[in-house]
């Protein structure tokens, strides 16, 4: 090489400072991918069965039950584009969900008492899934954990450089220690870029992001 540096350094050191943090942060975003992925299911559950708990009500009015079906209609498709968008404000979400209550309290002679704590508690349900949803949404993997692997990603070429250096002791075959750091370099970045993506499942962006349109009640 051109200055003749080389070292040794124990990369067990190396894969502590980098790896072990690199494959906890991608762990961490590929469980909040699942448990996205398990209120979503269990959001669209609760809007559905409240929507059949109200069809099947014969003293409701086929003019109120088809309100009650656009509310819920309103709430899941507002609840998708939410996550779509990396806004955090959910105020425009709360009142939309806001109104299937007043729906239930304006229609209380016509809803049946058992028909009604049914709607309450799948609308428990329902709200619970949109809460957790906005948790995943608006919270990341520790900034400080990324930028700290992100910096050692960067520093890694200038220790494990001088230290294939040493340990091949070649002259004349600097193409292989170039190779060995670029590759090792590449992988890095890799596995770097896939957390990234899995950090925000929402966006579409990533190939295993989660496909929104398959949770919405009318698909």
């Amino acid at each position: 090489m051109k200055f003749e540096l080389s070292f040794n350094v124990d990369l067990t050191l190396l894969s502590i400072a980098i790896i072990f943090p690199l494959v906890f942060t991608i762990r961490g975003s590929f469980r909040r991918r699942e448990k996205a992925l398990e209120h979503l299911s269990e959001f669209v559950s609760a809007v559905k069965t409240v929507k059949y708990c109200l069809l099947s009500s014969d003293q409701i009015s086929p003019e109120k039950k088809a309100e009650a079906e656009e509310i819920l209609i309103d709430i899941n498709n507002k609840t998708i584009s939410h996550l779509a968008d990396k806004n955090n404000d959910i105020r425009e979400l709360d009142n939309i969900s806001h109104k299937l209550y007043a729906f239930a309290l304006q229609e209380e002679n016509l809803i049946p008492a058992k028909i009604k704590d049914r709607v309450f508690k799948y609308m428990k349900d329902m709200h619970e899934s949109i809460e957790n949803l906005h948790a995943i949404h608006s919270h990341r993997t520790p900034i400080s954990l990324m930028a700290y692997c992100e910096i050692f990603i960067y520093i890694f070429p200038f220790i494990y450089a001088p230290t294939i250096i040493h340990n091949l002791g070649m002259r004349g075959a600097d193409w292989v220690a170039y190779f060995i750091v670029l590759l090792t370099q590449f992988i890095l970045i890799s596995l770097y870029n896939i957390q990234n993506q899995l950090e925000y499942p929402f966006d579409n962006i990533g190939m295993d992001d989660i496909n929104l349109d398959n949770f919405k009640i009318e698909r």
